[in-house]
């Protein structure tokens, strides 16, 4: 497929927020350097107007320093914390530092910190987080990352649910109502389709993944007017205020 037919396809479909957005770079990854700048022209460029923004400098290098670089930023931004799940005494402290500074939302990050779902610190700052009412935004394989959140009333975003893993998305979205999931990787032809509406937000990656494709099949998807209107910031925007 040509970037013209892509386009047509996806016609004047806007995204008023993306959940998935980073600025900084992987240090051990060739990619784009991720400014600000950049990666704000590039949501632009696609009909995305605005991005809820994490800092891998926070996640991977250092975490005060690199959240304070996401609140300085001005809108279209949405800043979003980080924190270091290796160090779970801290990182309850800057989730309390986050919300006292009107943060709504904290992104997880453990696979580049080297966490695995059953370790204690996750478990932790998903009761911190949960406590002060941030939303969660995270990675990992959600047949794993679910069970730290279960029984907390918590409102979490699973950014990294492949289509073959929505099966046990949807059974455990189904106890839990703070569930929800990313459309960056449900590509399959009935993905966005089996999900309910209400539990979907679009997500990017963007600069790190193409934003064209989940893009795509947003527009190119079975849902109706109103459904895609949700799933391409409504939702988001009433997750995040």
């Amino acid at each position: 497929m040509t970037a013209f037919d892509a386009n047509r396809l996806i016609g004047d479909l806007e995204v008023s927020l993306d959940v998935d957005v980073l600025v900084g770079a992987y240090p051990d990854r060739d990619g784009p350097p991720g400014t600000p700048r950049s990666v704000l022209g590039t949501l632009a460029a696609h009909g995305i107007r605005a991005g809820a923004v994490a800092s891998l400098r926070a996640a991977l290098f250092d975490v005060r320093s690199g959240n304070d670089e996401i609140l300085a930023l001005e809108p279209p931004a949405v800043p979003v914390g980080a924190v270091d799940l290796r160090d779970p005494i801290g990182a309850v402290r800057e989730l309390d530092r986050l919300a006292g500074l009107g943060v709504r939302a904290v992104r997880l990050f453990p696979d580049e910190q080297g966490v695995e779902a059953g370790f204690p610190s996750v478990r932790h700052v998903a009761r911190a987080a949960a406590r002060l009412g941030l939303v969660v935004l995270t990675g990992g394989d959600v047949r794993r990352f679910w069970q730290p959140f279960s029984g907390l009333d918590a409102t979490v975003v699973f950014l990294d649910t492949h289509f073959y893993h929505l099966g046990d998305f949807l059974v455990v979205a189904a106890d839990e109502p703070g569930f929800h999931t990313s459309t960056r990787l449900l590509n399959s032809p009935d993905a966005l389709e089996t999900v309910p509406a209400d539990r979907l937000l679009y997500g990017s990656r963007t600069p790190h993944y193409e934003p064209v494709v989940p893009l795509l099949r947003l527009a190119t998807s079975g849902l109706k007017p109103e459904e895609i209107a949700a799933v391409a910031g409504g939702n988001a925007r009433r997750l995040l205020g």
